[in-house]
């Protein structure tokens, strides 16, 4: 359950060269809020842009570009739009690789993210997307004081309100005990000294003497009532318990950006976001359209596909392409790129993760007040991600097994039956005596499910030089995709959008060069 780099790695919100290209465009890539990019209704004067894959930078790029007047074709392998953004409802399937199916079972009007579940209210392309075309979103909780942590198998689990509380108590009381010991007076004044320790008294809920004996807001055992039910707090954890590895993640989670509150979902489903690019759009778009090559050139770019239903093969020729396929699997497509550029695309390795999901009665909410968040434990589960809609209802979808890296990587070479148990087995250690409750379980191992094969790039900025080489064109065909944003960022609803939208204006560029005699 450490922290990982993923969680902790710096998120930069730039991508690489999208400042300089939104520049020349006339846009302010320092924008506080969405910025449309405005660019000309006849720009594309008819011009051809085929689109390898429909998921969210694939249906950005085919937005924006008929918006300029570019005629444009989608090809998606998959029957659906939206990539890694899949919601799963009641008869939908699941299809691994490696043969195995599942269908859903849930009540009508449940649901299950089995891909993207979460917008920062940082990610300002993707809400003003949501605004422009009508998705409407709730609040997400990503983070409940309520929820639980479990660094010890052996121990019983921890109030996350306790746990963050009283590790703030015992460093305030740590540090305000080297401020009266003279420890900082080379370092702090007199007068700064006195306010670190009236600092610390408020902040760390010292007593008088300087000693943290506990605090309410680390809880209580029994809330106040009626008549003589007076409150009972709870009495601190000690220092040595709270020092655990396994507690770093749950105590700083919603502190990063990305996972800080305010939070949003749409409401019934993340692929309310897909589906309304897809409304604008459809029409452009071939499902079941398997690419088979993609040859690109100077003067245009052809795209073979075949088609999944009855084996024909197509060909695409157009002025401009766009290849959205994660890098992994553009790998191994049949393509005329550079040795270089072929080379940084093998660089990318996919990231494991893998989510379980149950439907069942709310018992989190009635038996343990927690109300979306999400709860941690020291097993190969990982995490348990409580649901932030229909609260207060009769039945919901808990996500109790979520991880990633390596332990996933272990996990998903289970068989489904061995994952499922070992989901209810992290519920049971987490909540004991209601595992019993949870029925139609569903598995995702997002590195068995075809045409995604991963559910993120493993990002050293996609291994440089690579990176620099992979925003850049062969010929006159661009790639766009989440992989191709700066460090952690790069596994976002938000990364996929910008980096087709500066794709998008790329091409539009060169088209409006083109069409004025200027050499390309």
């Amino acid at each position: 359950m450490g922290l990982s780099r993923r969680d902790l790695i710096t998120r930069l919100a730039a991508l690489g060269g999208y400042s300089a290209t939104l520049g020349m465009l006339g846009q302010n890539a320092l924008a506080s809020t969405f910025q449309p990019l405005q660019l000309a209704t006849n720009g594309g004067n008819g011009k051809t842009v085929v689109i390898v894959g429909a998921g969210i930078s694939g249906l950005v790029s085919a937005y924006e570009l008929r918006k300029a007047g570019f005629n444009v074709k989608v090809l998606e392998a998959r029957e659906r739009v939206g990539g890694r953004v899949w919601t799963l409802r009641n008869g939908d399937s699941i299809e691994h690789n490696d043969g195995s199916r599942q269908t859903v079972e849930f009540d009508t009007g449940l649901f299950f993210n089995a891909g993207a579940a979460r917008l920062p209210s940082h990610h300002l392309t993707i809400l003003g997307y949501c605004r422009e075309l009508g998705v409407e979103l709730q609040v997400l909780v990503n983070s409940s004081r309520n929820a639980l942590a479990q660094p010890d198998l052996n121990r019983p689990p921890l109030l996350l309100r306790q746990a963050v509380n009283d590790t703030r108590g015992h460093f305030s009381e740590l540090l305000a005990r080297s401020v009266s010991r003279n420890s900082l007076d080379q370092d702090l004044s007199a007068p700064q000294r006195k306010a670190l320790l009236d600092f610390l008294k408020v902040y760390g809920d010292l007593d008088p003497q300087q000693q943290y004996r506990g605090s309410v807001r680390s809880g209580y055992t029994r809330f106040a009532g009626a008549g003589d039910q007076t409150p009972i707090q709870r009495q601190p954890l000690p220092l040595e318990q709270l020092l655990d590895s396994n507690l770093l993640l749950p105590l700083v989670f919603d502190e990063i950006p990305e996972f800080s509150s305010t939070m949003f979902q749409p409401v019934g489903g993340m692929d309310q976001i897909p589906k309304a690019f897809y409304r604008q759009v459809k029409d452009s778009v071939q499902l079941g359209a398997e690419v088979l090559s993609v040859q690109t050139g100077e003067q245009g770019s052809r795209v073979v596909w075949r088609d999944r239903k009855n084996g024909r093969q197509h060909v695409e020729t157009a002025d401009y392409a766009i290849v959205t396929l994660p890098l992994p699997l553009l790998a191994r497509l049949d393509t005329n790129f550079s040795a270089d550029f072929r080379k940084a695309i093998g660089l990318a390795e996919g990231d494991k993760a893998n989510k379980v999901a149950w439907q069942s009665p709310r018992f989190w909410e009635t038996d343990f007040q927690i109300y979306g968040g999400l709860s941690y434990i020291n097993h190969e589960a990982r995490t348990l991600w409580y649901p932030s809609d229909r609260l207060n209802s009769e039945q919901g979808v808990l996500v109790a097994t979520y991880n990633t890296g390596e332990v996933a990587q272990q996990f998903a070479g289970k068989g489904l039956q061995a994952q499922i148990a070992s989901s209810r087995q992290a519920v049971e250690s987490l909540h004991p005596g209601h595992s019993h409750k949870l029925r139609r379980p569903l598995a995702v191992n997002w590195s068995k499910i075809p045409f995604s094969e991963s559910p993120w790039i493993v990002h050293d900025e996609v291994a440089q030089p690579g990176y620099d080489i992979l925003n850049q064109p062969q010929g006159r065909t661009w790639l766009a995709s989440d992989a191709l944003a700066h460090g952690g960022v790069g596994i976002w609803q938000n990364s996929a959008a910008e980096s087709a939208r500066r794709v998008v204006g790329l091409i539009a560029h060169h088209a409006s060069q083109t069409s004025h005699g200027v050499a390309a």
